[in-house]
């Protein structure tokens, strides 16, 4: 990859993008940003342009993005923008900016991917390495671009990176030294021309450069995993919460066991594992394959287990109020999110449900919001469907904004109860991301 001294343009100007144009500065090429958008609702990033000395452009893609031998394309930037078309059409190289971090890696890698479970498992892996005497950076689609830590690994150093489908379409030699698929249930299908076959097939490329001295962490529980492998020449190990393995991590009775060609290498109880919920079980089985194939310590392991708090927007207690819990789970932007929130309360569930709607279909959860939820606030560009599918079976609220449904919600929940927010949806009707959807329904449940 021919970087130094050569015009490279970078598409799309948010985080991933600035850490791309930085980083090619550092190599020695002259980075080129151009973004769609104008320039004052990208003030933040094009303020750090501007300190970096680097070029760019807003408010549309002029003819000079074309001049460069190497094209670093955002994972926000659609598929079939019109820039990239043109791209192609002049057979341009493309690459994400995934890849382009990857040529200038020197530790290991973990890539860790799935429709669900990617934060949190990439954020545990991380805490489990750390903990375990081994530097480990945490990075990726996580929040800290690749770009911005790649050159700060040393060789025996590890990165667990979380890794997406978008970013994954653009590789070219990218090869972790352990893959991880959590999951693939249906997400993002409106990128992919509505085709779960496209969209696995996407999620499926994060093994497609290994060879036999890398190895492939899959979950046997999750069936478009196991329908979608292709022939691969890693080594293969699965995590199950229903099934006994002999290469890889499952659930027996009340503990978790890790195995290597039959033989028992780990085991600890359930309840060494702080994280609540089956999904966070299969997650953290996920994380112990990874720790065991790099020879951790049993003790440090568990240790570590029992520390992690979990991470921001993802099941997050906010406050208990007169016995009411008020949970910010708003990284769940799709259905399936919600069906594994829901089963991981016993309680009886205030749920806020809605936003930008991504074609969910609410027969997935249907049975059991019947089952958990006494009512439903309905939010966002969605709060119509929302009402049109469940106000038969649930009492279902229109709200206009999380601080009218949190003032209801606190009239409504008696001691015992949760309320939840788990909205299925994205957040960009309301809100700039998850993030600050998220932040602010934890300053309207501080604010009671």
């Amino acid at each position: 990859m021919e970087i130094v001294n050569n015009n490279i343009s970078i598409i799309g100007a948010v985080k991933s993008g600035i850490a791309a144009a930085k980083l090619i500065k550092k190599i020695g090429g002259i980075p080129f940003v151009s973004d769609i958008s104008e320039e004052e609702t990208l003030n933040e990033f094009i303020q750090e342009l501007k300190n970096e000395g680097i070029a760019f452009e807003t408010g549309g893609h002029s003819n000079r993005v074309y001049d460069c031998s190497l094209m670093v394309v955002s994972p926000g930037v659609p598929d079939d923008a019109s820039v990239l078309m043109k791209a192609r059409l002049m057979k341009m190289k493309m690459i994400s900016e995934l890849e382009l971090a990857f040529n200038y890696c020197k530790g290991k890698i973990i890539a860790i991917t799935g429709t669900n479970g990617k934060t949190t498992t990439t954020s545990l892996c991380g805490h489990v390495f750390n903990q375990s005497g081994v530097n480990a950076f945490v990075a990726g689609n996580i929040g800290v671009p690749f770009s911005d830590i790649a050159l700060d690994v040393e060789k025996e150093e590890i990165v667990a990176l979380e890794v997406s489908s978008f970013q994954l379409d653009l590789i070219d030699k990218f090869k972790p030294k352990a893959a991880i698929i959590l999951n693939i249930t249906p997400d993002h299908l409106n990128r992919y021309d509505n085709s779960l076959d496209k969209y696995a097939e996407s999620k499926q490329r994060i093994y497609s450069n290994q060879d036999k001295s890398d190895y492939l962490i899959l979950n046997k529980d999750n069936g478009e995993v196991i329908k979608y492998l292709k022939e691969h020449k890693s080594k293969s190990f699965y995590f199950s919460l229903d099934e006994e393995l002999d290469n890889g991590s499952f659930k027996k009775n009340n503990s978790v066991h890790f195995r290597k060609n039959g033989k028992d290498l780990f085991q600890c109880s359930v309840s060494d594992i702080k994280i609540k919920g089956e999904h966070n079980l299969s997650n953290a089985m996920a994380v112990i394959c990874a720790a065991k194939i790099f020879n951790l310590d049993n003790t440090k392991i568990i240790k570590a287990l029992r520390t992690f708090e979990g991470v921001e927007h993802r099941l997050e207690l906010v406050k208990e109020i007169d016995g009411v819990k008020f949970i910010n789970d708003s990284k769940a932007t799709n259905v399936d999110s919600v069906w594994y929130a829901l089963k991981s309360f016993k309680e009886p569930i205030f749920l806020i449900l809605g936003g930008q709607d991504k074609g969910n279909d609410y027969n997935q959860i249907k049975a059991v919001v019947i089952e958990c939820v006494e009512k439903i606030y309905a939010i966002g560009s969605s709060a119509e469907k929302i009402f049109s599918f469940f106000h038969s079976d649930v009492k279902v609220e229109i709200k206009d904004s999380l601080e009218d449904v949190v003032s209801s919600a606190i009239k409504d929940a008696r001691k015992g109860d949760v309320v939840l927010l788990s909205p299925a949806c994205a957040s960009f009707d309301m809100f700039d991301n998850y993030e600050h959807r998220g932040k602010l329904f934890k300053e309207a449940v501080n604010s009671l």
